[in-house]
């Protein structure tokens, strides 16, 4: 594990001067949907982000069946990969030839 340092006030300025300004319209709008209807748009974009990753696998892997390449995605998302390396070591993905 690497040893990291805090960021300083001028690391902050640079990566919030970097983001697009706040839709406050839509955070009122967002804000007054029930919760059922607020969990929406993250859903959308989980599967946004989901098919965006298969995409990726499909090139990198196009001898997979989508069946496959979907054990992977999930493999890499799953929050075990994430506390046992990129895939997780006992992820469906690592034993599985690259």
């Amino acid at each position: 594990m690497t040893d990291r340092n805090p960021l300083t006030s001028e690391d902050i300025t640079a990566i919030v001067r970097g983001l697009d300004p706040i839709d406050w319209v839509q955070m009122e709008l967002l804000a007054k949907l029930p919760p059922a209807k607020r969990i929406i748009p993250a859903l959308q974009a989980q599967e946004f982000s989901m098919a965006a990753l298969r995409t990726t696998f499909r090139k990198r892997f196009p001898e997979l069946s989508m069946l496959e390449i979907n054990m992977k995605v999930l493999a890499y998302l799953s929050p075990l990969g994430k506390k046992q390396g990129k895939y997780g070591r006992n992820s469906w993905h690592a034993r599985t030839k690259n």
